[in-house]
């Protein structure tokens, strides 16, 4: 049989120092050889590089497809003499020495041999001119000849293999013989011979050059598609396996980023029912599948694997164990090495923020060759990447095995599960494995490629073996696909393939393992067992390599899919081939066994490439990366990711709820990079927490950390600082949702909604869905862009119901649950804005719910509830509120009820007949005004009230008693103006003054205001003698609403901080400042013990009191508790004037309301007024010193100076002289300036603390 070569010229074969034949074909087999291809492209590149022709190297794959053309053209030939034209080749010759002469036709095939010498030629084994006389076997070589011309002639017209015609140029030929003229003339010769698809044999050959002439892939593609009548199975095979070798080349000379970010595709879901159950029938009948059929049914069966119950509520949080201890050692201020030493306050911080899964990234020892290869290529601190594995087993510089258990144990305590890597594509490249079990990997005994070399250092710490990666590593100018292992015992050398998914370069760190092992396979799950026995959820690294249809592709693939990694593509496998070596799905087999030996822990898998269904409903995996919501929801190509949900939707709901959702992972840009720290950020992170699927956060997401970590990171390179206020709003806005995941997670009631603006057309930037668990339901609302937009939500997206793929839709109010009857109204909260809202839920189910959204913003409805009308009122509530927001529906509704009494409120201080009652009192003597009539306005005040609480309050009784009141504080006044216009008028009357009356009227007109005020609510209130009914008396009332409208129309600087004086002066019966008057003598002669028990027992009531701890702003600091000396001296000041006009009301009442005893009875409450002061100042502003001043107090009796003085006034007794009385009158008042003086300093100094408060 004759052997038919691929002729290239003498002057190559000398340049390339090329020895041997390169592809042939014998009968119908071609013969083509990738490594002859790989040895012939290094040999020309080596000498073209050499000359600085860098830009006409070639491939492997461009020299193996030309290869192939020539001999599928001499294929062709042969057919067609097979095909009755036996002889053509012999009648061609007979043709042109008719046309030609012999001589010119003899110097052609002659110059043909020596320009293209037959390798026993090329070796001057045999003379050109007795090759070209004799024969091979039984056929000319003349005839052989004639037709390698015509293929040497195709050849050079072919503009697609133009980098190698130097290896086949007819350039000599043309120039030195009649070679031009015999192709014409033998095209004409075969023009009168049997033709191929009605054209000449030539023409036919020509065809796919003219088809694709800058393209040899697409002349092998068709000639496989055109030409397959004429060519066999194998050599099919073997056009589909030579594009692989291009595809591969591909990957070998053009440079990778490996950073490009696409956005994975939409997955859509093609599901034949009918054809489906027709193959459940055939297997239930006991037939046999095709394996078109098997495969089939493999993807189309559902096998999920039912939730353990706490599986739906996990909320992760990735921390890389090295970078997390090294940010703890700054943050806590000690080194923080080991998993033991992480402080329990982390671990609390994580449970208040509701994480309840902890993966921790990078526990496992590391491959020591991992580190030398990043420290020599220029980090010097690298440590070796978390995905370089030398063992299972806790690293030792993490603490091992002891401080991984008690990290667990801690965590537990708070409900926190931690999840850990499990890495089943590969191993490091030095590694237990790689040591001890070198045949479980991927190799070979030569290196793919004819140019690696492996001279670089050794990165095995074992003695009994050698490991180096190929050297072109460290000049950066290849990343190789194999290293060298070397066995130090036996001297064997071997090739394993580094660690590879075909989307960019080699991990040049890893050795990849050969799944096609049984063994292989079985010693993974062991060790998933092992890891599973450590962390009950183990995530799956580039799990997709290791499914059956990636495997094959990646290494051992179909002929026509080859070509992701480079040599690959000579290991090429049919389908029924793959399949009779591995028959089942890998992680099948997992899954299977965790779920019989270890059903409580949780698969989650890292695949992509449209595998995410696959994952989890044939394989059964718990969990799946869906890394199409941060690149979709980041790029806001929105209509693509609701189209993946209506999809899901469509063919099964199920795959939703098993996505992992994240906004940053370990090989992304990290969260705040990607969306910023604003309302998308917040939008998407919403949507990470309602959306069916686990929530997994990042590394230094929530602090706000821009930073990408490494997988060799020890420690942190940006000094970064955690974002306080971008924590707050997660604790504000985010985390308080993940406490509802039971809400979120699940698909059984989720629906999505379109929001149709305004216009009718559908916005798909918006997102919509609700979802329910028991009789709890939510609605969620996004809209990812920066433009607002106005629209409704009505009809839901089709999805799918049960087994038989039937699909629905249903409205929103039915989605809610809403009754659409009339009178029925729905109130629900916006957790966002923490308002509440009421809708007609007629209004609902006529036309939809509707939203105006800005750009980023979003909504998230909870707390439903359906309230029936009966009476109107949530008609008028629905109506004024027009769609706003309150903080509380109910207290709406109240302020709707309660608004006549309030505005009765309102209408007494605010008018006139107020006005004329302050001037009434501020009046004496011959200018005095009368005190207006307040009757009716108190009686309708009290009616107002009876109508909303049962007290039946006698509006005229009250309104009889403020006028009492009334009257005596305008006496009060006028009794103390006569007082004061004494001859010679006592200094402590000066001071009282100064507490009662300002200089400024403004300030005048407030005192005076807030003192009617107090009096008239005390009085309407009196009635109410329980505490803590008068308490929630003022609250249900809302009483802070028509005094705030009423302190703004009086002026008052501060309206929340007078009600709150209001409260606490009317809350407590607080009667230290107040005297009986019945024997002013019993009054004075108490002594200075009893006295102090008194003022002891009035602190301990103000520090129970819990309004006025809120009023004197109370708060602790480092154990010890501080309040503001303005707000408590306020407090004091308003109690002593309450104090001090009750007294006096009371004994005009009991008719003792002389001059004599008025005054006495006031010097008495302002002396316990200065002690108060006084126990005050020296507290340092704490609330325990007020209790020590007192106790000291009772031991020293002559503490106060002030307070000795004025004794010695107030006893009047005959036992000194005048003389004696103005000394001590006269020291007392240098006293009493210098304690002013001090007090004034001490209350700047209050103001200013109190003033960011």
């Amino acid at each position: 049989m004759i052997t038919y070569y691929f002729h290239v010229t003498k002057d190559s074969r000398i340049k390339y120092k090329i020895e041997e034949n390169l592809f042939s074909l014998s009968g119908n087999l071609v013969i083509s050889d990738f490594r002859t291809a790989r040895l012939l492209s290094e040999k020309i590149n080596s000498v073209r590089r050499d000359e600085g022709k860098f830009e006409l190297q070639v491939t492997a794959g461009q020299i193996n497809a030309l290869g192939l053309l020539h001999e599928i053209f001499h294929l062709l030939i042969r057919k067609y003499e097979e095909g009755g034209s036996k002889n053509v080749f012999k009648g061609s010759l007979d043709f042109l020495k008719n046309n030609l002469t012999e001589t010119e036709l003899d110097k052609t095939l002659l110059k043909f041999v020596e320009e293209f010498p037959p390798l026993p030629v090329y070796q001057n084994k045999v003379k050109p001119i007795d090759y070209l006389k004799g024969k091979t076997e039984d056929k000319e070589n003349r005839e052989i000849i004639l037709e390698e011309l015509i293929i040497l002639n195709l050849e050079n017209i072919n503009p697609a293999t133009h980098q190698l015609k130097e290896l086949y140029t007819d350039e000599k030929l043309a120039n030195e013989t009649k070679y031009k003229e015999i192709i014409e003339q033998t095209e004409l010769f075969f023009e009168s011979e049997p033709k191929i698809g009605g054209i000449n044999l030539i023409s036919f050959l020509r065809k796919p050059i003219i088809q694709s002439p800058y393209n040899i892939e697409e002349q092998l593609d068709f000639i496989r598609s055109n030409w397959s009548v004429f060519i066999d199975e194998t050599i099919l095979a073997k056009i589909l396996s030579g594009k692989d070798l291009i595809h591969e080349d591909y990957k070998l000379f053009v440079q990778h980023g490996g950073g490009e970010k696409a956005t994975p595709p939409v997955p859509s879901y093609e599901f034949d029912h009918k054809y489906f159950e027709s193959l459940k029938q055939k297997l239930s009948k006991g037939k046999k599948l095709s394996p078109e059929e098997y495969e089939y049914y493999q993807l189309e069966v559902n096998r999920f694997t039912v939730d353990v119950d706490w599986m739906p509520r996990v909320v992760m949080i990735a921390k890389n164990a090295f970078v997390w201890m090294h940010q703890l050692t700054a943050k806590y201020g000690k080194e923080i090495k080991r998993l033991d030493e992480i402080p329990d306050a982390e671990l609390d911080t994580l449970a208040r923020w509701n994480f309840n899964a902890l993966w921790l990234i990078g526990i496992w020892e590391r491959s020591p060759a991992s580190r030398k290869i990043k420290q020599m290529m220029g980090n010097p601190e690298a440590a070796s990447s978390a995905y370089s594995l030398y063992d299972y087993v806790i690293a030792n510089e993490l603490g091992g095995d002891y401080a991984f258990e008690n990290l667990k144990s801690r965590a537990w305590q708070r409900g926190i599960r931690l999840s850990s890597d499990m890495v089943p594509n590969h191993t490091g490249i030095y590694s237990k494995w790689v040591t001890e079990k070198p045949g479980y990997f991927i190799q070979n005994t030569v290196p793919p490629y004819p140019n690696y070399k492996f001279t670089g250092p050794n990165l095995s710490d074992d003695n009994r073996v050698e490991v180096r990666i190929e050297d072109q590593y460290y000049s950066r100018t290849d990343a190789a696909v194999v290293f060298e292992r070397l066995d130090k015992f036996t001297g064997d050398r071997t090739y394993i393939y580094h660690g590879n998914d075909g989307t960019n370069m080699p991990w040049n760190d890893t050795a990849q393992l050969d799944l096609m092992k049984a063994e292989v396979r079985e010693s993974l799950i062991q060790t998933i067992m092992h890891v599973a026995r450590k962390t009950p959820i183990i995530r799956f690294d580039a799990a997709m390599t290791l499914a059956k249809k990636h495997f094959q592709r990646l290494w051992f693939p179909i002929p026509g899919s080859g070509g992701a990694i480079p040599s690959r593509a000579e290991y090429a496998m049919t389908r029924s081939q793959f399949d009779s070596i591995m028959p089942e799905e890998f992680w099948r087999e997992v899954v299977d066994r965790i779920n019989a030996e270890m059903p409580d822990t949780l698969l989650l898998a890292e695949a992509f490439w449209l595998m995410e269904g696959y994952f989890v409903r044939s394989l059964g995996m718990h969990r799946v990366y869906n890394s199409a919501f941060m690149h979709m929801f980041m790029k806001e190509e929105n209509e693509k990711y609701k189209l993946l949900i209506k999809n899901t939707l469509t063919f099964n709901p199920e795959i939703l709820k098993r996505y992992v959702n994240f906004m940053s992972n370990p090989d992304e840009e990290t969260a705040i990079n990607q969306f910023g720290k604003g309302d998308k950020y917040f939008g998407v992170a919403t949507m990470l927490i309602t959306l069916p699927g686990l929530p997994m956060f990042a590394h230094g997401q929530v602090e706000g950390l821009s930073e990408k970590y490494g997988m060799e990171y020890k420690r942190a390179y940006y000094t970064e600082f955690a974002d306080d206020n971008l924590i707050k709003r997660h604790e504000k806005e985010i985390f308080p949702l993940t406490k509802k995941r039971y809400l979120f997670s699940q698909v059984d009631n989720f629906e999505l909604y379109d929001f149709i603006d305004q216009y009718g057309i559908c916005n798909e930037n918006v997102f919509a869905f609700t979802n329910r668990s028991g009789k709890e339901v939510s609605l969620v609302v996004y809209n990812n862009s920066y433009y607002e937009t106005v629209g409704a939500i009505n009809a839901n997206a089709e999805r799918v119901y049960g087994e038989e793929g039937r699909t629905s839709t249903t409205n929103i109010d039915k989605a809610l649950g809403i009754n659409s009857g009339y009178g029925f109204y729905c109130i629900y909260k916006d957790h966002v804005q923490q308002l509440e809202y009421i809708v007609n839920c007629s209004q609902i189910a006529s036309t939809g719910f509707s939203f105006h959204l800005l750009g980023y913003q979003r909504k998230v409805l909870l707390d439903f509830k359906e309230v029936y009308d009966i009476d109107g009122r949530y008609k008028i509530l629905c109506d004024q509120l027009n769609g706003r927001g309150v903080d509380s529906i109910e207290r709406a509704l109240n302020e709707m009820n309660l608004a006549p009494f309030h505005n009765s409120l309102i209408h007494l201080f605010t008018s006139i007949k107020f006005s004329r009652l302050l001037l009434s009192i501020e009046s004496n003597g011959e200018d005095a005004i009368e005190i207006p009539n307040l009757d009716e306005e108190i009686i309708r005040i009290c009616n107002e009230l009876n109508k909303i609480i049962k007290l039946e309050l006698n509006g005229k009784k009250i309104a009889e008693n403020i006028a009492t009141d009334l009257l005596a504080v305008k006496h009060f006044f006028n009794l103390l103006d006569e007082i004061s216009l004494t001859k010679r008028p006592a200094k402590w009357i000066g001071k009282i003054n100064t507490i009662l009356i300002s200089d400024d009227d403004l300030i005048n007109r407030k005192k005076l205001s807030f003192l009617l005020l107090n009096k008239i609510l005390f009085n309407i209130f009196r009635s109410v003698e329980d505490k803590n009914t008068f308490r929630k008396t003022l609250n249900e009332l809302l009483l802070w609403k028509p005094l705030f409208e009423i302190f703004a129309h009086l002026r008052f600087d501060d309206a929340g901080k007078f009600y709150e004086l209001i409260k606490t002066l009317n809350s407590e019966n607080l009667i230290y400042f107040q005297n009986d008057g019945s024997d002013v003598k019993t009054v004075k002669s108490k002594s200075d013990r009893i006295e102090t028990e008194i003022l002891n027992e009035y602190f301990n009531s103000l520090i129970k009191n819990d309004l006025l701890s809120t009023f004197i702003q109370v708060n602790e600091y480092e154990g010890i508790k501080y309040f503001n000396k303005e707000r408590i001296e306020q407090f004091i000041k308003w109690d002593f004037i309450l104090s001090i006009i009750n007294n006096y009301s009371e004994n005009l009442n009991k008719q003792k309301s002389s001059k004599k005893v008025f005054s006495e009875l006031l010097k008495i409450s302002y002396l316990k007024y200065v002690d108060v002061l006084d126990r005050i100042s020296k507290s340092e502003y704490k609330i325990e010193n007020l209790i020590k001043a007192s106790e000291a107090k009772s031991i020293k009796k002559t503490d106060t100076k002030e307070r000795t003085a004025l004794k010695k006034i107030t006893s009047k007794k005959k036992t000194g002289d005048k003389t004696k009385t103005k000394k001590v009158i006269k020291k007392k008042d240098t006293v009493t300036k210098s304690k002013k003086k001090l007090s004034n300093t001490k209350k700047t100094k209050t103001k200013r603390k109190a003033k960011p408060g």
